[in-house]
């Protein structure tokens, strides 16, 4: 296809149509960051970006391999792609990410018109290795087959530059500031599929989150698979430099937070996910002291037993949870905190399931992501652990946990009922005509009616309701109450 455009003559001019990318992002807020700067890429090739697929002459969809069901809607849209793939054989169809570094050669076998299959630290290689499917197209007039193109290489310099890349997401952007995971979580495959800790310099962090203020951010949030053991990977410095509050005076999360504290025109900064064992006195002293990091952590717990956070391998005991949550409530008493939690692993009674219920309840977490436990290949649990809870029990035990937490975020959310909080207005609410939503200091989901002009403000409102999942509000005009 081509375009027109007109030359300073008035004349027609033909103009080849520039190529059009379509990203698909399956899972976590660390994909959506990937996807993005995978199109940045690609906009510097000259490609423009499309929502309508049948458009695009690029494809590329960015996977997860938590869950099985992620894998699976992946080859369900890759399915209907075969036709579209008949009708226009130049189309470029890949998939990126965590799924493609678990099977990769499979995903040929499983969808053979798929033409590219990149691992997850191949994202800023994408339009070169685009280009090798069609050089191979090329040479073989066109056809196919043979031009398969396969790209799985840890690559431990994963290099992340911004100044030329357009960029234009909104309020609200995912930083990146590690990569991989060292932890062995026996039920996780994620340290297979994203590699060993890759902390990146903060300099260079602080430098993309002015990048991302500069084109319109307010809101940055900060991601790693345990983003508060950032910097464990970095050298210890040598005498005579700067040192940083982590271990061995490395640079550490709380050395972080406290430079883009002095970031101007950046309103919030949260942390995404949180893991007990690298909770320090510095982490909780520098939520404390930096009034633009949100007082909400998730750190997931997990379980409730001491026997099954021993089969899991997670390095803690309930005890030490306690401990590290006190270390961060002791610093900031209104803190708000959120937790994963497994139903029916491997080996777990009706003791330990109670025990998780029991910790639920106890630390008061606002906010609960709960799943029933489901064995991934290749991980230690699946190979070595017998999954013998019966499946009705999961179900069972996973409602009665849905179902407390639900108890329990009412309870917590109804504690700022009464109180008059700074809300950070995020958008024009989808559901009610002149409503508005925004998130309080504390991470929790506020709606309240308002002008459409408050989106990317902060808005003093009084707190007048909660549920279980959120809170409601009306302007006010005093001042905030701790």
């Amino acid at each position: 296809m081509t375009l027109t455009r007109t030359t300073s003559k008035g004349s027609p001019e033909s103009a080849p149509r520039a190529p059009k990318l379509h990203v698909v992002t399956f899972g976590c807020q660390m994909n959506k960051y990937d996807s993005l700067l995978a199109e940045g890429r690609f906009k510097r090739q000259g490609y423009a970006t499309t929502e309508d697929m049948g458009d695009a002459d690029v494809v590329l969809f960015n996977t997860c391999s938590v869950r099985e069901h992620a894998e699976e809607r992946t080859f369900s849209w890759l399915g209907e792609l075969k036709r579209a793939k008949e009708k226009n054989p130049g189309l470029v169809i890949g998939v990126m990410g965590c799924m493609a570094q678990r099977i990769g050669e499979e995903i040929f076998a499983r969808a053979g018109h798929v033409d590219l299959v990149a691992g997850t630290r191949q994202f800023a290689n994408l339009p070169q290795l685009v280009d090798r499917v069609r050089e191979a197209r090329e040479k073989r007039g066109g056809a196919d087959k043979g031009t398969r193109v396969l790209a799985l290489e840890m690559n431990d310099a994963v290099a992340v530059d911004r100044d030329d890349e357009p960029w234009d997401g909104g309020l609200h952007a995912y930083l990146t500031v590690m990569r991989g995971c060292d932890l062995n979580c026996t039920y996780c495959i994620v340290p297979a599929v994203r590699g060993r800790v890759l902390s990146y310099g903060i300099d260079k962090l602080v430098h993309e989150a002015e990048w991302f203020v500069s084109r319109g951010a307010k809101v940055i949030t900060l991601l790693g698979q345990t983003v508060n053991s950032y910097g464990e990977d970095c050298a210890p410095p040598l005498p005579g430099e700067a040192r940083g509050r982590g271990r061995q005076g490395r640079p550490s999360l709380a050395d972080l937070i406290y430079r883009l504290q002095d970031v101007r025109g950046l309103e919030r900064i949260r942390l995404i996910t949180l893991h007990p064992s690298y909770v320090t006195e510095a982490l909780a002293e520098a939520l404390r002291d930096c009034s633009k990091a949100e007082r909400y952590l998730p750190i997931p717990a997990q379980s409730g037993s001491d026997a099954i956070l021993r089969a899991m391998k997670r390095g803690y005991t309930t005890d030490l949870y306690k401990k590290r949550m006190e270390i961060l409530r002791s610093r900031v008493p209104d803190l708000e905190l959120a937790s994963d939690w497994i139903a029916g692993f491997c080996g777990e009674t009706d003791a330990d399931h109670a025990a998780s219920e029991a910790l639920m309840a106890e630390q008061g977490f606002v906010t609960n992501y709960i799943f029933k436990y489901d064995p991934r290949p290749t991980t230690h649990a699946a190979e070595h652990l017998t999954d013998d809870v019966p499946e009705d029990v999961k179900k069972e035990r996973n409602q009665r946990l849905l179902a407390l937490a639900e108890r329990v975020g009412l309870e917590r959310h109804g504690r700022h009922v009464g109180s008059v909080r700074d809300v950070f207005v995020e958008s024009v609410s989808d559901r009610t005509e002149g409503g508005l939503v925004g998130r309080t200091q504390h991470g929790l989901m506020t709606s309240f009616r308002g002008a459409p002009e408050l989106v990317g403000t902060v808005a003093r409102v009084q707190i007048e309701g909660a549920t279980a999942f959120g809170l409601s509000a009306s302007l006010a005009t005093s001042a905030p109450t701790c």
